[in-house]
Protein backbone atom coordinates (compact mmCIF):
# COMPACT_ATOMS: atom_id res chain seq x y z
CA UNK A 1 0.00 0.00 0.00
CA UNK A 2 1.60 3.51 -1.06
CA UNK A 3 0.18 7.28 0.90
CA UNK A 4 1.01 10.38 -0.98
CA UNK A 5 1.25 13.39 1.52
CA UNK A 6 1.47 16.57 0.72
CA UNK A 7 0.64 19.35 3.44
CA UNK A 8 1.22 22.92 4.03
CA UNK A 9 -0.11 22.43 6.99
CA UNK A 10 2.12 20.37 8.86
CA UNK A 11 0.20 19.69 12.43
CA UNK A 12 0.38 16.41 13.05
CA UNK A 13 1.78 14.81 9.47
CA UNK A 14 4.40 12.93 11.81
CA UNK A 15 2.49 11.38 13.88
CA UNK A 16 0.14 10.56 10.91
CA UNK A 17 2.75 9.01 8.95
CA UNK A 18 4.45 7.20 11.52
CA UNK A 19 0.77 5.37 11.84
CA UNK A 20 0.87 4.57 7.92
CA UNK A 21 4.01 3.20 8.14
CA UNK A 22 3.58 0.81 11.20
CA UNK A 23 -0.08 -0.31 8.71
CA UNK A 24 2.40 -1.09 5.71
CA UNK A 25 2.02 1.83 4.29
CA UNK A 26 4.75 3.17 1.57
CA UNK A 27 5.58 6.61 2.18
CA UNK A 28 5.20 9.43 -1.32
CA UNK A 29 5.85 12.66 -0.64
CA UNK A 30 6.68 15.94 -2.12
CA UNK A 31 9.00 19.39 -0.84
CA UNK A 32 8.80 20.23 2.75
CA UNK A 33 6.42 17.83 3.43
CA UNK A 34 9.33 14.77 2.59
CA UNK A 35 11.79 17.02 4.27
CA UNK A 36 9.75 16.84 7.71
CA UNK A 37 9.42 13.27 7.42
CA UNK A 38 12.99 12.50 6.62
CA UNK A 39 14.23 14.50 9.66
CA UNK A 40 11.67 12.26 11.78
CA UNK A 41 13.32 9.04 10.52
CA UNK A 42 10.02 8.41 8.44
CA UNK A 43 11.41 6.33 4.91
CA UNK A 44 10.09 8.36 2.62
CA UNK A 45 10.15 8.19 -1.34
CA UNK A 46 10.48 11.18 -3.20
CA UNK A 47 7.56 11.98 -5.90
CA UNK A 48 10.20 12.41 -8.47
CA UNK A 49 10.85 8.61 -8.28
CA UNK A 50 7.10 8.13 -8.84
CA UNK A 51 7.27 10.78 -12.03
CA UNK A 52 10.39 9.71 -13.17
CA UNK A 53 10.62 13.29 -13.66
CA UNK A 54 12.25 16.17 -11.34
CA UNK A 55 9.87 18.97 -9.89
CA UNK A 56 10.68 21.93 -12.39
CA UNK A 57 9.12 25.78 -12.61
CA UNK A 58 10.23 26.39 -9.11
CA UNK A 59 7.90 23.85 -8.03
CA UNK A 60 4.75 24.38 -9.72
CA UNK A 61 4.76 21.23 -11.36
CA UNK A 62 5.39 18.30 -9.13
CA UNK A 63 2.77 16.17 -9.08
CA UNK A 64 1.03 17.16 -12.67
CA UNK A 65 1.83 13.61 -13.77
CA UNK A 66 0.10 10.31 -15.04
CA UNK A 67 2.44 8.22 -12.53
CA UNK A 68 0.62 9.89 -9.38
CA UNK A 69 -2.92 10.61 -11.61
CA UNK A 70 -3.09 7.30 -12.68
CA UNK A 71 -2.28 5.76 -9.83
CA UNK A 72 -4.75 7.77 -8.12
CA UNK A 73 -7.70 7.64 -10.76
CA UNK A 74 -7.42 3.80 -12.00
CA UNK A 75 -10.85 1.79 -10.99
CA UNK A 76 -9.87 -1.32 -9.34
CA UNK A 77 -11.59 -3.88 -11.29
CA UNK A 78 -12.32 -2.10 -14.23
CA UNK A 79 -8.76 -0.50 -15.12
CA UNK A 80 -6.56 -3.22 -13.73
CA UNK A 81 -4.88 -4.42 -16.96
CA UNK A 82 -4.37 -1.03 -18.45
CA UNK A 83 -2.29 0.14 -15.63
CA UNK A 84 -0.25 -2.60 -15.60
CA UNK A 85 0.42 -2.42 -18.80
CA UNK A 86 1.12 1.65 -18.32
CA UNK A 87 3.56 0.44 -15.47
CA UNK A 88 1.47 2.81 -13.18
CA UNK A 89 0.77 1.44 -9.72
CA UNK A 90 -1.98 2.35 -6.91
CA UNK A 91 -2.03 5.18 -4.69
CA UNK A 92 -3.88 3.96 -2.22
CA UNK A 93 -4.26 7.10 0.62
CA UNK A 94 -3.98 10.78 -0.49
CA UNK A 95 -3.43 13.73 2.52
CA UNK A 96 -3.24 16.72 1.02
CA UNK A 97 -3.96 20.62 2.38
CA UNK A 98 -3.44 23.66 0.22
CA UNK A 99 -1.15 26.19 -0.52
CA UNK A 100 -2.35 29.09 2.38
CA UNK A 101 -3.97 31.64 0.26
CA UNK A 102 -5.72 32.86 2.89
CA UNK A 103 -2.85 33.52 5.63
CA UNK A 104 -0.79 35.02 2.16
CA UNK A 105 -3.33 37.60 1.17
CA UNK A 106 -3.79 38.86 4.89
CA UNK A 107 -0.10 39.29 4.84
CA UNK A 108 0.78 40.84 1.95
CA UNK A 109 -0.62 42.38 -1.43
CA UNK A 110 2.29 41.62 -3.56
CA UNK A 111 0.46 40.22 -6.24
CA UNK A 112 3.16 37.97 -7.73
CA UNK A 113 3.31 36.02 -3.92
CA UNK A 114 -0.36 36.06 -4.19
CA UNK A 115 -0.29 34.02 -7.16
CA UNK A 116 2.51 31.56 -6.55
CA UNK A 117 0.17 30.34 -3.44
CA UNK A 118 -2.74 29.32 -5.85
CA UNK A 119 -2.11 25.58 -5.07
CA UNK A 120 -2.95 23.73 -8.40
CA UNK A 121 -1.81 20.18 -7.70
CA UNK A 122 -2.43 19.59 -4.33
CA UNK A 123 -6.40 20.49 -5.35
CA UNK A 124 -6.24 18.59 -8.38
CA UNK A 125 -4.82 15.23 -6.55
CA UNK A 126 -7.65 15.69 -4.25
CA UNK A 127 -10.41 16.00 -6.73
CA UNK A 128 -8.97 12.81 -8.16
CA UNK A 129 -8.51 10.97 -4.91
CA UNK A 130 -12.23 11.90 -4.09
CA UNK A 131 -13.59 10.75 -7.58
CA UNK A 132 -11.86 7.72 -7.29
CA UNK A 133 -12.93 7.37 -3.12
CA UNK A 134 -14.16 4.02 -3.73
CA UNK A 135 -10.46 3.15 -4.16
CA UNK A 136 -8.78 6.10 -2.52
CA UNK A 137 -8.79 7.27 1.10
CA UNK A 138 -8.75 11.21 0.65
CA UNK A 139 -7.39 13.01 3.84
CA UNK A 140 -8.20 17.09 3.66
CA UNK A 141 -8.21 17.88 7.31
CA UNK A 142 -5.67 17.43 10.20
CA UNK A 143 -8.54 16.56 12.65
CA UNK A 144 -9.24 13.19 10.81
CA UNK A 145 -6.15 11.63 11.28
CA UNK A 146 -6.60 9.90 13.83
CA UNK A 147 -9.63 8.46 12.63
CA UNK A 148 -8.27 7.68 9.51
CA UNK A 149 -5.56 5.61 11.38
CA UNK A 150 -8.39 3.99 13.52
CA UNK A 151 -10.44 2.87 10.26
CA UNK A 152 -7.81 1.22 8.59
CA UNK A 153 -6.74 -0.84 11.84
CA UNK A 154 -9.92 -1.59 12.47
CA UNK A 155 -10.77 -2.68 8.98
CA UNK A 156 -13.51 -0.25 9.24
CA UNK A 157 -12.31 2.27 6.21
CA UNK A 158 -16.19 1.41 4.75
CA UNK A 159 -17.82 2.82 1.91
CA UNK A 160 -19.57 5.23 3.41
CA UNK A 161 -16.59 6.20 5.62
CA UNK A 162 -14.66 6.62 2.38
CA UNK A 163 -17.83 8.52 1.16
CA UNK A 164 -17.59 10.73 3.87
CA UNK A 165 -14.03 11.97 3.55
CA UNK A 166 -14.56 12.63 -0.31
CA UNK A 167 -17.74 15.19 0.45
CA UNK A 168 -15.12 16.93 2.82
CA UNK A 169 -12.45 16.86 0.27
CA UNK A 170 -14.80 18.47 -2.40
CA UNK A 171 -15.96 21.27 0.47
CA UNK A 172 -11.99 21.32 0.47
CA UNK A 173 -11.39 22.25 -2.60
CA UNK A 174 -15.05 24.42 -3.36
CA UNK A 175 -14.21 26.87 -0.42
CA UNK A 176 -10.42 27.23 -1.53
CA UNK A 177 -11.31 27.97 -5.39
CA UNK A 178 -14.58 30.12 -3.73
CA UNK A 179 -12.03 32.33 -1.72
CA UNK A 180 -9.77 32.74 -4.54
CA UNK A 181 -12.75 33.92 -7.09
CA UNK A 182 -13.85 35.95 -4.55
CA UNK A 183 -10.33 37.57 -3.69
CA UNK A 184 -9.48 38.49 -7.57
CA UNK A 185 -13.05 40.02 -7.84
CA UNK A 186 -12.31 42.16 -4.59
CA UNK A 187 -9.30 43.30 -5.98
CA UNK A 188 -10.24 43.81 -10.02
CA UNK A 189 -14.24 44.26 -9.73
CA UNK A 190 -14.64 46.04 -6.74
CA UNK A 191 -16.01 42.84 -5.23
CA UNK A 192 -18.57 42.73 -7.62
CA UNK A 193 -18.22 40.00 -10.11
CA UNK A 194 -20.15 37.56 -12.50
CA UNK A 195 -20.08 35.06 -9.50
CA UNK A 196 -20.42 35.88 -5.72
CA UNK A 197 -19.69 32.47 -3.61
CA UNK A 198 -20.80 32.29 0.00
CA UNK A 199 -19.09 29.96 2.19
CA UNK A 200 -19.85 29.06 5.59
CA UNK A 201 -18.72 26.02 7.88
CA UNK A 202 -21.21 24.33 10.06
CA UNK A 203 -20.89 25.14 13.62
CA UNK A 204 -24.07 22.82 14.64
CA UNK A 205 -27.66 22.24 13.63
CA UNK A 206 -30.73 23.62 15.75
CA UNK A 207 -33.62 21.76 16.27
CA UNK A 208 -35.28 23.02 13.79
CA UNK A 209 -35.25 26.57 11.44
CA UNK A 210 -37.95 29.14 12.27
CA UNK A 211 -40.83 26.87 12.66
CA UNK A 212 -40.95 23.08 13.80
CA UNK A 213 -41.74 22.02 10.12
CA UNK A 214 -38.25 23.70 8.73
CA UNK A 215 -34.45 22.48 8.79
CA UNK A 216 -32.14 24.84 10.29
CA UNK A 217 -28.19 25.09 11.38
CA UNK A 218 -25.76 27.54 12.11
CA UNK A 219 -22.64 28.33 9.64
CA UNK A 220 -20.15 30.77 9.89
CA UNK A 221 -17.35 32.31 7.92
CA UNK A 222 -14.11 31.84 10.43
CA UNK A 223 -14.09 30.63 13.63
CA UNK A 224 -16.57 33.48 15.79
CA UNK A 225 -19.27 31.12 16.52
CA UNK A 226 -17.19 28.70 17.73
CA UNK A 227 -15.43 30.47 20.21
CA UNK A 228 -18.57 31.28 22.10
CA UNK A 229 -19.28 29.19 25.62
CA UNK A 230 -22.77 27.98 25.71
CA UNK A 231 -22.86 27.69 29.11
CA UNK A 232 -26.12 26.24 29.15
CA UNK A 233 -29.38 25.12 27.35
CA UNK A 234 -29.34 24.54 23.21
CA UNK A 235 -29.32 27.42 21.00
CA UNK A 236 -32.04 27.57 18.68
CA UNK A 237 -32.47 29.35 14.94
CA UNK A 238 -34.52 32.12 16.08
CA UNK A 239 -32.52 32.54 19.14
CA UNK A 240 -29.18 33.21 17.68
CA UNK A 241 -31.22 36.09 14.85
CA UNK A 242 -32.07 37.70 17.54
CA UNK A 243 -28.40 37.36 19.77
CA UNK A 244 -26.91 38.97 16.30
CA UNK A 245 -29.53 42.09 16.58
CA UNK A 246 -28.81 42.50 20.40
CA UNK A 247 -25.15 41.69 20.41
CA UNK A 248 -24.59 44.25 17.16
CA UNK A 249 -26.41 46.94 19.26
CA UNK A 250 -24.49 46.35 22.92
CA UNK A 251 -21.57 46.92 20.90
CA UNK A 252 -22.35 49.57 18.45
CA UNK A 253 -23.05 51.43 21.96
CA UNK A 254 -19.57 50.80 23.59
CA UNK A 255 -18.35 48.67 26.36
CA UNK A 256 -21.30 48.88 29.70
CA UNK A 257 -23.82 48.99 27.42
CA UNK A 258 -27.30 46.41 27.67
CA UNK A 259 -29.58 45.79 24.82
CA UNK A 260 -33.02 43.77 24.69
CA UNK A 261 -34.33 41.95 21.90
CA UNK A 262 -37.46 40.24 21.20
CA UNK A 263 -38.40 38.89 17.72
CA UNK A 264 -35.99 40.41 16.13
CA UNK A 265 -36.68 43.94 17.75
CA UNK A 266 -35.13 45.76 19.88
CA UNK A 267 -37.37 46.46 22.78
CA UNK A 268 -34.90 47.87 25.79
CA UNK A 269 -31.16 49.84 25.77
CA UNK A 270 -29.39 51.86 27.91
CA UNK A 271 -25.87 52.61 29.20
CA UNK A 272 -25.85 53.81 32.58
CA UNK A 273 -22.65 54.25 35.14
CA UNK A 274 -23.07 50.77 36.01
CA UNK A 275 -24.51 47.38 34.49
CA UNK A 276 -27.00 47.27 37.42
CA UNK A 277 -28.06 51.03 36.51
CA UNK A 278 -28.48 49.70 33.08
CA UNK A 279 -30.52 46.88 33.39
CA UNK A 280 -33.15 48.84 35.13
CA UNK A 281 -33.26 51.43 32.31
CA UNK A 282 -32.91 49.40 29.93
CA UNK A 283 -35.94 47.00 31.08
CA UNK A 284 -37.76 50.08 31.72
CA UNK A 285 -38.55 51.16 28.12
CA UNK A 286 -40.68 47.74 27.80
CA UNK A 287 -40.71 45.35 30.41
CA UNK A 288 -43.75 43.51 28.76
CA UNK A 289 -42.09 42.79 25.68
CA UNK A 290 -38.65 42.05 27.38
CA UNK A 291 -40.03 38.94 28.85
CA UNK A 292 -38.86 36.03 26.86
CA UNK A 293 -36.37 38.04 24.92
CA UNK A 294 -32.91 38.44 24.46
CA UNK A 295 -30.13 40.48 26.59
CA UNK A 296 -26.83 41.43 25.77
CA UNK A 297 -24.74 42.58 28.28
CA UNK A 298 -21.63 44.15 26.96
CA UNK A 299 -19.18 43.01 30.14
CA UNK A 300 -18.75 41.15 32.94
CA UNK A 301 -22.57 39.36 34.61
CA UNK A 302 -22.09 39.20 38.10
CA UNK A 303 -23.56 37.46 40.48
CA UNK A 304 -25.72 40.37 41.82
CA UNK A 305 -26.47 41.79 38.11
CA UNK A 306 -27.61 38.03 37.49
CA UNK A 307 -29.94 38.15 40.50
CA UNK A 308 -31.59 41.16 38.60
CA UNK A 309 -31.67 40.00 35.69
CA UNK A 310 -33.52 36.55 37.13
CA UNK A 311 -36.27 38.49 38.33
CA UNK A 312 -37.85 38.60 35.01
CA UNK A 313 -37.88 35.14 32.55
CA UNK A 314 -35.24 35.99 29.60
CA UNK A 315 -35.02 33.43 26.87
CA UNK A 316 -31.17 33.83 26.14
CA UNK A 317 -28.37 35.53 28.19
CA UNK A 318 -25.04 36.71 26.38
CA UNK A 319 -22.54 38.66 27.79
CA UNK A 320 -18.45 38.88 27.36
CA UNK A 321 -18.37 36.82 30.55
CA UNK A 322 -20.84 35.17 32.22
CA UNK A 323 -19.24 34.37 35.91
CA UNK A 324 -19.42 30.80 37.57
CA UNK A 325 -21.43 32.43 40.61
CA UNK A 326 -24.01 33.84 37.79
CA UNK A 327 -24.67 30.54 36.41
CA UNK A 328 -25.54 29.40 39.38
CA UNK A 329 -28.18 32.42 39.96
CA UNK A 330 -29.70 30.75 36.62
CA UNK A 331 -29.65 26.66 38.00
CA UNK A 332 -33.14 26.48 38.39
CA UNK A 333 -34.40 28.35 35.44
CA UNK A 334 -35.22 25.08 33.11
CA UNK A 335 -35.88 27.44 29.96
CA UNK A 336 -32.71 29.97 30.39
CA UNK A 337 -30.08 29.70 27.25
CA UNK A 338 -26.68 31.62 28.89
CA UNK A 339 -23.49 32.21 26.30
CA UNK A 340 -20.51 34.09 26.76
CA UNK A 341 -17.16 34.69 25.02
CA UNK A 342 -15.02 34.31 27.52
CA UNK A 343 -13.69 38.10 27.90
CA UNK A 344 -14.59 41.44 29.15
CA UNK A 345 -16.64 42.64 26.91
CA UNK A 346 -18.63 41.51 23.75
CA UNK A 347 -17.24 41.46 20.24
CA UNK A 348 -18.64 41.18 16.62
CA UNK A 349 -16.88 40.33 13.44
CA UNK A 350 -17.80 42.98 11.77
CA UNK A 351 -18.29 41.56 8.02
CA UNK A 352 -17.71 43.60 5.47
CA UNK A 353 -20.58 42.22 3.29
CA UNK A 354 -24.50 41.82 3.79
CA UNK A 355 -26.74 39.30 1.78
CA UNK A 356 -30.08 38.54 1.62
CA UNK A 357 -32.11 35.60 0.29
CA UNK A 358 -34.85 36.30 -2.20
CA UNK A 359 -37.00 34.07 -4.15
CA UNK A 360 -34.61 32.46 -6.72
CA UNK A 361 -31.42 34.03 -5.52
CA UNK A 362 -30.35 36.49 -3.02
CA UNK A 363 -28.84 40.24 -2.57
CA UNK A 364 -25.34 41.65 -2.28
CA UNK A 365 -24.35 44.65 -0.86
CA UNK A 366 -21.96 46.22 1.53
CA UNK A 367 -22.36 46.24 5.30
CA UNK A 368 -24.26 49.22 6.83
CA UNK A 369 -22.48 50.60 9.77
CA UNK A 370 -22.81 53.60 11.32
CA UNK A 371 -19.16 55.46 10.99
CA UNK A 372 -17.49 56.76 14.18
CA UNK A 373 -17.63 60.48 13.13
CA UNK A 374 -21.29 60.16 12.07
CA UNK A 375 -22.88 62.19 14.69
CA UNK A 376 -20.09 64.34 15.71
CA UNK A 377 -20.37 65.76 11.92
CA UNK A 378 -23.46 66.12 11.27
CA UNK A 379 -25.20 69.58 10.31
CA UNK A 380 -27.05 71.47 12.35
CA UNK A 381 -29.75 73.00 10.51
CA UNK A 382 -32.18 74.43 12.64
CA UNK A 383 -31.75 78.21 14.56
CA UNK A 384 -30.93 76.11 18.55
CA UNK A 385 -28.50 73.26 18.05
CA UNK A 386 -27.72 70.91 21.27
CA UNK A 387 -24.06 70.88 22.45
CA UNK A 388 -24.36 67.26 24.18
CA UNK A 389 -25.40 64.92 21.69
CA UNK A 390 -24.54 61.64 23.71
CA UNK A 391 -28.54 60.79 23.24
CA UNK A 392 -28.49 61.70 19.68
CA UNK A 393 -25.85 58.96 18.97
CA UNK A 394 -27.17 56.71 20.67
CA UNK A 395 -30.39 57.40 19.22
CA UNK A 396 -28.98 56.76 15.80
CA UNK A 397 -27.21 54.06 16.25
CA UNK A 398 -30.16 52.14 17.77
CA UNK A 399 -31.68 53.55 14.96
CA UNK A 400 -29.63 52.30 12.30
CA UNK A 401 -30.03 48.77 13.59
CA UNK A 402 -33.61 48.70 13.33
CA UNK A 403 -36.65 48.10 11.29
CA UNK A 404 -37.89 50.89 9.19
CA UNK A 405 -39.52 52.50 9.14
CA UNK A 406 -38.32 53.40 12.62
CA UNK A 407 -37.87 55.99 15.29
CA UNK A 408 -35.68 56.12 18.91
CA UNK A 409 -36.44 57.99 21.51
CA UNK A 410 -33.12 58.16 24.00
CA UNK A 411 -32.84 60.12 27.41
CA UNK A 412 -29.89 60.30 29.48
CA UNK A 413 -28.21 57.18 27.87
CA UNK A 414 -31.54 55.23 28.16
CA UNK A 415 -33.94 54.13 25.37
CA UNK A 416 -37.42 54.92 26.43
CA UNK A 417 -39.61 54.89 23.40
CA UNK A 418 -39.33 53.02 20.01
CA UNK A 419 -41.62 52.45 17.02
CA UNK A 420 -39.93 49.57 14.26
CA UNK A 421 -41.29 48.28 10.79
CA UNK A 422 -43.78 50.74 10.11
CA UNK A 423 -45.08 51.27 6.58
CA UNK A 424 -45.58 55.15 8.01
CA UNK A 425 -42.86 57.33 9.62
CA UNK A 426 -45.49 59.05 11.54
CA UNK A 427 -47.00 56.19 12.70
CA UNK A 428 -43.98 54.60 13.85
CA UNK A 429 -43.34 58.16 16.23
CA UNK A 430 -47.64 58.14 17.54
CA UNK A 431 -46.70 54.02 18.26
CA UNK A 432 -43.70 54.79 20.14
CA UNK A 433 -44.77 57.59 22.28
CA UNK A 434 -48.10 55.84 23.22
CA UNK A 435 -46.34 52.72 24.70
CA UNK A 436 -43.79 55.31 26.51
CA UNK A 437 -46.96 56.89 27.70
CA UNK A 438 -48.59 53.65 28.71
CA UNK A 439 -45.60 52.80 30.96
CA UNK A 440 -45.59 55.97 32.66
CA UNK A 441 -42.07 56.87 30.94
CA UNK A 442 -41.00 60.44 30.34
CA UNK A 443 -39.62 61.28 27.50
CA UNK A 444 -39.97 65.23 27.71
CA UNK A 445 -36.18 66.62 26.62
CA UNK A 446 -36.07 63.65 24.82
CA UNK A 447 -33.12 63.61 21.50
CA UNK A 448 -35.21 61.47 18.87
CA UNK A 449 -33.62 59.63 15.48
CA UNK A 450 -35.14 58.52 12.59
CA UNK A 451 -32.94 56.63 10.75
CA UNK A 452 -34.17 57.62 6.85
CA UNK A 453 -35.90 61.40 6.38
CA UNK A 454 -39.35 63.07 7.47
CA UNK A 455 -41.05 63.20 4.39
CA UNK A 456 -43.56 65.72 5.77
CA UNK A 457 -43.38 67.96 9.18
CA UNK A 458 -46.12 65.54 10.63
CA UNK A 459 -43.82 63.27 12.91
CA UNK A 460 -41.97 66.78 13.95
CA UNK A 461 -44.83 67.96 14.69
CA UNK A 462 -46.30 65.22 16.86
CA UNK A 463 -42.58 64.88 18.66
CA UNK A 464 -42.91 68.75 19.63
CA UNK A 465 -45.94 67.60 21.49
CA UNK A 466 -44.48 65.52 23.93
CA UNK A 467 -41.49 67.50 24.32
CA UNK A 468 -38.55 66.14 21.99
CA UNK A 469 -35.40 68.79 22.21
CA UNK A 470 -33.55 67.22 19.80
CA UNK A 471 -34.03 65.23 16.66
CA UNK A 472 -31.12 63.58 13.77
CA UNK A 473 -31.96 62.49 10.49
CA UNK A 474 -30.08 61.93 7.38
CA UNK A 475 -32.05 64.73 5.53
CA UNK A 476 -32.67 64.95 2.11
CA UNK A 477 -36.63 65.00 1.53
CA UNK A 478 -38.10 67.83 -0.79
CA UNK A 479 -39.72 69.11 2.20
CA UNK A 480 -36.64 69.31 4.11
CA UNK A 481 -37.30 73.12 3.94
CA UNK A 482 -40.82 72.25 5.83
CA UNK A 483 -39.84 69.82 8.07
CA UNK A 484 -36.99 72.62 9.08
CA UNK A 485 -39.91 75.30 9.93
CA UNK A 486 -41.38 72.47 12.85
CA UNK A 487 -38.67 71.98 14.07
CA UNK A 488 -37.56 75.85 14.62
CA UNK A 489 -41.11 76.27 15.44
CA UNK A 490 -41.31 73.78 18.61
CA UNK A 491 -37.45 75.01 19.59
CA UNK A 492 -36.25 71.88 18.62
CA UNK A 493 -32.60 71.02 17.30
CA UNK A 494 -32.18 69.55 14.40
CA UNK A 495 -29.10 67.67 12.61
CA UNK A 496 -28.79 66.15 9.66
CA UNK A 497 -26.27 63.58 8.75
CA UNK A 498 -26.59 62.97 4.84
CA UNK A 499 -26.27 59.32 5.29
CA UNK A 500 -29.56 57.19 5.37
CA UNK A 501 -29.66 53.67 7.68
CA UNK A 502 -32.74 51.47 5.81
CA UNK A 503 -32.86 48.03 7.48
CA UNK A 504 -35.29 46.18 5.22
Amino acid sequence: MRALLSVSDKTGIVEFAKNLESLGFEIISTGGTRKILKENGIKVIDISEVTQFPECFGGRVKTLNPYVHGGILYRSGVDDEEAKKLGIKRIDLVCVNLYPFKETIERTDDFEEIIENIDIGGPTMVRSAAKNFKDVLIVTDVNDYDKVIEAIKNKQDTFEFRRDLMIKAFEHTAAYDSMIANYMNERFNEGFGDKKFIVGKKVFNTRYGENPHQRGALYEFEDFYNNLNVLKGELSFNNLTDINGAVKIAVSLGEGAISIIKHANPCGAAKKEDLITTWQKALECDPISAYGGVVAVNGVVDKELAEEINKIFVEVLIAGKITDEAVKVFEKKKRIKLVDLGQAKLEIPGDMCDFKHIEGGFVFQDADKVEEDEVANAKCVTNICVEDKKDLEMAWKIAALTKSNCVVFVKDSQMVAIGMGMTSRVDATRCAVEKAKQLGLDITGSSLASEAFFPFRDSVDYAAEVGVKAIIQPGGSIRDDEVIEAANEAGIAMYFTGKRHFLH
